[in-house]
């Protein structure tokens, strides 16, 4: 299937989502047929049986790449994001609270979202941390729409240079 998929990196997603039909649906169709047929023929209580079930109980959701060329594939681009927060987790254990977790979290989604927004993180958040008590007073929060990562408004400091 990777191998028909890494065909599409320069198609449009219509052009993707025809090829995919012509070429991985029926690869992911015959994995779900051999996947049933075999569900039985291996140990019930085994990982190889939980790994089928799993498969069959998600195969809705595993074939959405299929419906819309826009999505991919896989979620890789997503774990590798993450990847670091989850190298790091043992750095993580002075946060014993729940608010701590959030707050954690927040600060992590804001930075992962600037990376992948092409900002340079630590210049996002310089700005963010001197605009917002600028707006400490306001009665309405219409003001957090210009400092959102793709917001046009923000400074070209904050910006990776391309």
């Amino acid at each position: 299937m990777y191998k028909e998929e890494n065909k599409l990196a320069d198609m449009t997603f219509e052009e993707r989502l025809e090829h995919r039909q012509l070429t991985v649906k029926p690869l992911v169709d015959a994995y779900f047929t051999w996947v049933k047929e075999n569900l039985t023929k291996v140990p019930s209580k085994g990982k190889t049986h939980n790994g089928f079930s799993y498969s069959i109980n998600q195969e809705k959701y595993l074939r959405v790449f299929l419906e819309d060329g826009s999505v991919p594939m896989d979620n890789n681009a997503a774990e590798q994001s993450i990847r670091g927060f989850c190298i790091g987790k043992k750095n993580w254990v002075m946060i014993d609270t729940i608010a701590g977790t959030e707050s954690s979290a927040i600060i992590y989604s804001l930075a992962e979202t600037a990376k992948a927004n092409n900002l340079k993180p630590y210049d996002y958040f310089k700005y963010l941390l001197t605009e917002i008590p600028k707006h400490l007073d306001d009665k309405n929060d219409d003001f957090c729409e210009s400092l959102l990562p793709w917001s046009e408004n923000l400074p070209a400091d904050c910006r990776k240079k391309q």
